[in-house]
């Protein structure tokens, strides 16, 4: 986890977060100064930032929003104060409307500092309030827990993507007692790689379930609303009973994220919440897939049931089958 500590100080009404990065201050400020970059990691798991204006100089504004699993946005505006590149930036946080003007709240002053320190990046960024109201609301809404959520996906950004990711297969994180994270590399462009997820013609190459059991449906979570369906069924002397998923599609953002619930057919659940985004670097297609679980224990429940060594399976085939040159 790159964040070391978060220090709260109502004396002071700031917010001070500490963190680390094994890579040089240059490469950590790229990080902060180009928005492609940024919004890989500014918004927390399962609201992920949008940057849609960066006009990255003082007196300039950025202007980002987040976006909910269910579709709802958060919108905020950055006004550039100062600019010392490497070094450091400071800039004036506040939440706006969907035309970009400020919705009342009280606006928060960041100071962002980058030092070298043996051979890594030592960030500090200052969060500084009008008010101890205002730091406590802010705190009350998340801020902490967010901000370390957000930065735990700085390292995937930091490396090439082939070189974070290249071989390791699919990669289970437990975020907490009902978040996971599952993380798989594939090669091969990102569009190709959401058709694959949404067209049934391509869907029945890969997803086809354990050795000896075929696809009989395939009803994809392609638009919003939408009630979905995925059934499997053995073949031959294959044992077992047929199984499937169904649930509703909450939010489509082609071909960068979808977002549905999901519950196996004929039972009255548990349902879980599934996060499915896609981002391409250097011709390669980063899978993440943020599963939000009712309970510690039906996460743990449906992990047990070799569901990643299944995604595994599922994966390789889709690199074998649909990604071939």
């Amino acid at each position: 986890m790159p964040v070391i500590d978060i220090t709260n100080d109502p004396e002071a009404l700031t917010l001070t977060v500490t963190a680390e990065f094994a890579a040089p201050v240059e490469r950590v400020w790229n990080a902060y100064a180009d928005p492609q970059q940024l919004e890989r990691f500014w918004g927390p798991p399962g609201w992920p930032a949008t940057f849609t204006s960066f006009d990255h100089r003082p007196g300039g504004f950025a202007q980002y929003h987040m976006t909910s699993p269910q579709g709802e946005k958060s919108s905020g505006r950055w006004e550039f104060l100062k600019i010392e590149e490497p070094n450091s930036f400071e800039v004036l946080d506040c939440f706006v409307d969907e035309a970009g003007e400020p919705l009342g709240f009280p606006a928060m002053r960041m100071v962002f500092g980058f030092a070298e320190e043996d051979g890594s990046t030592r960030m500090t960024c200052v969060t500084h309030f009008d008010s101890v109201e205002a730091l406590q609301q802010s705190v009350e809404m998340g801020m902490v827990e967010g901000t370390r959520m957000a930065m735990a996906q700085i390292d995937a950004v930091l490396q090439d993507l082939r070189e974070y990711a290249q071989g390791k297969g699919t990669r289970l994180e437990l975020l907490d007692d009902t978040h996971v994270r599952i993380t798989r590399l594939v090669n091969g462009p990102r569009e190709v790689v959401w058709r694959a997820h949404m067209d049934p013609e391509l869907t029945k190459q890969w997803m086809t379930g354990p050795d000896g059991w075929v696809m009989t449906e395939d009803i994809p979570a392609d638009t919003v609303g939408k009630h979905y369906r995925t059934s499997w069924a053995p073949v031959g002397d294959t044992e077992g009973e047929p199984f499937g998923f169904e649930g509703d599609v909450l939010l489509i953002d082609a071909p960068r994220r979808a977002v549905t619930t999901e519950m196996m057919i004929g039972t009255d659940g548990p349902s879980t919440l599934n996060d499915l985004s896609l981002y391409e670097e250097d011709d390669a297609t980063l899978i993440t897939m943020l599963i939000e679980y009712p309970d510690k224990e039906t996460r743990d429940m449906i992990l047990a049931t070799g569901m990643i060594d299944g995604m595994e399976a599922g994966y390789d085939r889709l690199e074998r089958t649909v990604l071939v040159p």
